[in-house]
């Protein structure tokens, strides 16, 4: 049983036994009037029944101090509370305490995290960000309502429906953009350079997350970007590069795939991108607290692009699904990663259903690369260090893995060393500037061949490595 559907059905199975009310146990009569324990007291302690009475006494010692914690907060905080909000409160805490990546997600969240995943939802097609109390909107994405409306980059939301959007949090403002198919919503727009606020009424539609950007580069080098791990990533990939082939007549010299600042998403699709560019051999492992849970992935021999040079570009927001497809293409010597550190989270999380319609996001399993790597904490270092800008940007919060608070220990991989330095790289790597040069331009989104560095230095490599596979063909 695979440690997906094994965690499952402990959910449920768990789930059933406090729908039928067996919550049963010697702690208070609070907690099992109120369905404290969702599982019981003798089901959570039923793991631990060969232990010693000390540690059993201490347990349900532990318990009564929640529960008197429980009633105390119930009785006497300031406002009356609600239980529900005290009990998820409670089991989130417990959650994240335990490393940064475990919480609890109530039916709602549980919702938004699916539609997360699925890559579609009902909304208007802008992608959106808060400034100084209002939506800014970054850009519209083409073809979708909002595009066709007439929103353009720059533009601030400033009213939803004819109510305003200050006071509202991004999340909260997004939420009520995003809604059914052809339910009509009314923006309020201020445009620079208007003089009057603009109302643009539209009609939802399904809108789906756009997760690959491409596009030719010169010399018939294909770049392709990939924002984030959806259900849509191995598809989109695929049809992508297929496109860039036939408009290259065939002859793709080199491929950039840019996964710079994409936070990763679902195991599977980023096992099924590594295995797009590799032929043989293993892409991902994971060792779980039990050793019958832990797996292997291999790659089924479907290089979509056999023998072309590949580079793939990182830096500090390329975390987990990314740094999985990156470790193995370097481990696997099939493409050159350029650019900085990755964000080093090493651990897998699986999503285990709860009664009510919420769920759990646990930590179970941390992964390894093709060689034994664990990047948990430490990330993946590029072949070709280059950094985006001259200046070391500000950072306000955590900026890597290691950062966060509870953060999961390294154990259990090969040393970070054993990794052979690489023979196979064109010479010119070695004169590829680690940052750009004095006066370099800040970069501008509609400008990125003439302001991007990183991509600059990319195709460089890339021609470099084309030369190189020709030269040696000859």
């Amino acid at each position: 049983m695979d440690l997906r559907s094994r965690r499952f059905r402990t959910g449920l199975l768990l789930g059933t036994a406090f729908a039928a009310g067996i919550a049963a146990g010697p702690v208070t009569g609070l907690l099992a009037r109120h369905g404290m324990l969702p599982f019981g007291i003798d089901a959570a302690l039923a793991q631990d029944a060969g232990a010693a009475s000390n540690n059993r006494a201490e347990t349900y010692r532990l318990l009564t101090l929640f529960g008197d914690v429980f009633e105390r907060v119930r009785a006497e905080y300031v406002t009356p509370v609600d239980d529900k909000d005290l009990i998820e409160n409670a089991i989130n805490g417990m959650l994240t305490g335990l490393d940064p990546h475990s919480s609890y997600m109530n039916a709602k969240a549980f919702r938004d995290m699916q539609v997360q995943t699925k890559g579609e939802f009902g909304g208007l097609g802008i992608e959106v960000t808060q400034e100084n109390g209002y939506i800014k909107v970054v850009s519209p994405i083409d073809d979708t309502p909002a595009a066709r409306a007439g929103v353009k980059a720059g533009d601030l939301i400033t009213a939803l429906d004819g109510k305003t959007v200050q006071g509202l949090s991004l999340n909260d403002a997004v939420d009520r953009m995003r809604g059914p198919p052809n339910s009509k919503i009314t923006l309020t727009i201020k445009r620079e350079g208007v003089d009057k606020p603009i109302d643009l009424s539209m009609n939802r539609e399904v809108i789906k997350i756009q997760v690959i950007k491409s596009r030719m580069l010169s010399d018939n080098i294909g770049y392709v970007r990939l924002t984030q791990f959806t259900e849509q990533a191995d598809s989109g990939l695929r049809k992508a590069v297929a496109a860039l082939k036939q408009q290259a007549g065939g002859h793709l010299t080199a491929l950039i795939l840019d996964l710079r600042n994409d936070p990763g998403g679902l195991l599977d699709q980023a096992v099924a991108v590594a295995g797009d560019f590799i032929d043989q051999g293993e892409i991902v492992s994971t060792r779980a607290r039990h050793t019958e849970d832990s797996q292997r992935w291999d790659a089924k021999g479907n290089d979509i692009i056999p023998g072309v040079p590949l580079i793939a570009l990182i830096n500090g927001g390329s975390a987990s699904s990314s740094e999985i497809v990156a470790g193995a293409l370097q481990d696997h010597r099939r493409a050159v990663l350029l650019g900085t550190r990755s964000f080093g989270k090493g651990s897998v999380q699986t999503v285990i259903p709860l009664p009510g319609n919420g769920a759990m996001r646990l930590t179970t399993a941390r992964y390894y690369t093709p060689s034994g790597r664990s990047i948990q904490g430490l990330g993946i270092t590029p072949d070709v260090p280059v950094a985006f800008s001259r200046e070391e940007p500000l950072r306000f919060g955590a900026e890597r893995e290691a950062d966060l608070n509870h953060v999961l220990t390294n154990e259990g991989g090969t040393p970070q060393q054993a990794l052979p330095p690489r023979t196979d790289l064109p010479p010119i790597a070695k004169q590829i500037p680690n940052k750009p040069p004095e006066g370099f331009p800040a970069f501008d989104p509609a400008k990125p061949d003439a302001t991007d560095f990183q991509l600059q230095q990319a195709i460089v490599l890339a021609k470099a490595m084309a030369e190189q596979k020709r030269a040696s063909a000859n």
